[in-house]
């Protein structure tokens, strides 16, 4: 039996990383197989490009680059750790993926959607998410919160401009795939935010006869 694959989305300060723990012990309360991973990165290839990226010494990456290393990243995390996992019958639960890549650098660095699905499509095939939880608030309440948890990295050093453009580039995704989108009000308490987490993983899990 093929396994689900479950993302978060979401902007900085968003609480993917406290809620990911918190989806992580539900699945597995389900008695599901549970592989905890994240994008970039996810693999020792991955993780490498991770560090590239996320470095605020590296402020000469082009936009294009920054694209193909996520993607670059992506192929061996999908090849190594994503589709094995599926495979298997496991669930993924994945810390970011391609809609991230719309987010941030379709709608945050400005590359055009169809250079995005053309990589998407030789990358994935017709690998996509089963469900997507998209973590939202308002730019200024994640950035305070971001900006108290630890030095800004290369992408948390941009502009609240930057941040608008990639709320607007989730929220757009959520509205247009309703199917596998669920948005979340992030911007309440840790217990009201997991509060909504459980009813959708509730009807999910309902749906998919666990």
């Amino acid at each position: 039996m093929k396994g689900k694959f479950i993302t978060i989305e979401g902007g900085e300060g968003a609480g993917k990383s406290t809620n990911l723990i918190f989806i992580r012990q539900y699945l597995k309360a389900a008695e599901k197989k549970v592989v905890l991973t994240r994008e970039p990165g996810g693999t020792s290839v991955g993780e490498k490009i991770r560090d590239v990226l996320l470095d605020k010494k590296q402020i000469d990456i082009s936009n294009d680059t920054e694209l193909l290393m996520m993607f670059a990243a992506r192929a061996q995390h999908i090849e190594h750790v994503i589709l094995p996992a599926l495979n298997a019958g496991d669930w993924v639960l994945c810390d970011r993926f391609t809609d991230a890549t719309y987010a941030y650098q379709g709608g945050g660095r400005g590359i055009d959607n169809e250079r995005i699905a053309t990589l998407e499509n030789w990358v994935q095939g017709t690998l996509r998410p089963d469900l997507t939880l998209l973590l939202d608030l308002p730019v200024e309440e994640g950035m305070k919160r971001a900006n108290k948890r630890s030095e800004p990295d290369r992408f948390e050093q941009e502009k609240l401009e930057f941040f608008n453009r990639v709320r607007n580039a989730y929220l757009n995704m959520a509205r247009t795939n309703t199917g596998r989108y669920r948005i979340v009000d992030a911007s309440t308490s840790l217990e009201n935010v997991q509060e909504q987490i459980t009813q959708i993983l509730d009807e999910f899990c309902v749906d998919n006869i666990l």
